[in-house]
């Protein structure tokens, strides 16, 4: 590993290069090795030198920096932070895969926070979950209609505490009702949300999860057995060994998509 992190700057104003610059002249970890005023000498530079870390505008004379990022192969592109005036479309990418940019005119604390945060990253090498959001975005912005659909699928958003937390789909493996609220349980911890069964079984139905009561969703593909008992009731055992008892108002349907 190169004993400095490798910024490259990217701006068609000379201005905004020159003061980036002057706020990374003190940043000891790393080291400037070029700046370009436009996308074309970017994607030269940015293929020759191998940066670690790139601040780009969004929108130059010549492309965008998106335009730039498409023309980098994904194992070669560096960490990314954007740097835009007012992008509506960007923002709202950036905001969905938890993405780091800059809003000109940015403080500069803002651009240390940005920096520091690469920083530790490149330190502990977790540069792979970067490049994993880098390339979302790029999927993103070719084909947004695709990768929100996909990511719908596929994830549940859970909103706690102020923030939204997204968790895979496939990781739950059963939810309760609570109250006002439900509990979602994961083989890593519990969730509590407040949402209806009813409203989340419409999210979920179409990835192996069936209502068994009025109270209880399960992951049919976690079921280690079903059980009879001698009063004619039907209980589930999870492979964690829960048990559940399926009611009479969902058991014919539950009993005829799973073929038994």
């Amino acid at each position: 590993m190169s004993l400095f992190i490798k910024i490259l700057i990217v701006d068609d104003e000379l201005l905004a290069r020159k003061r980036i610059v002057n706020l990374l002249k003190d940043v000891k970890e790393i080291k400037i090795i070029g700046q370009c005023g436009s996308g074309k000498e970017a994607i030269n530079m940015i293929k020759e030198k191998k940066p670690d870390l790139i601040f780009i505008d969004i929108q130059m004379k010549d492309m965008t920096g998106f335009d730039v990022l498409k023309q980098i192969e994904p194992k070669e592109r560096p960490f990314i932070v954007f740097i835009t005036a007012y992008d509506e479309f960007a923002l709202k990418a950036f905001d969905f895969f938890a993405f780091d940019y800059l809003l000109k005119p940015f403080k500069d604390d803002r651009f240390y926070q940005s920096t520091s945060k690469f920083i530790n990253l490149f330190n502990s090498n977790q540069t792979s979950t970067i490049t994993h959001k880098i390339n979302n975005l790029i999927n993103y912005i070719e084909n947004p209609t695709k990768v929100l659909s996909e990511f719908k699928n596929n994830k549940l958003p859970i909103k706690s505490s102020g923030k939204i937390s997204f968790i895979e789909k496939s990781s739950i493996k059963y939810i309760q009702a609570s109250g006002y609220y439900v509990e979602i349980y994961t083989d890593q911890k519990k969730y509590l949300l407040r949402e209806s069964l009813t409203s989340l079984i419409s999210q979920l139905e179409t990835n192996n999860f069936y209502r068994i009561h009025r109270s209880t969703i399960i992951n049919v593909s976690l079921i280690k057995e079903v059980i009879y008992s001698n009063y004619g009731e039907i209980d589930v055992k999870m492979d964690d060994e829960k048990l559940f008892r399926i009611s009479k108002t969902y058991r014919k349907d539950l009993q005829n998509r799973m073929g038994i």
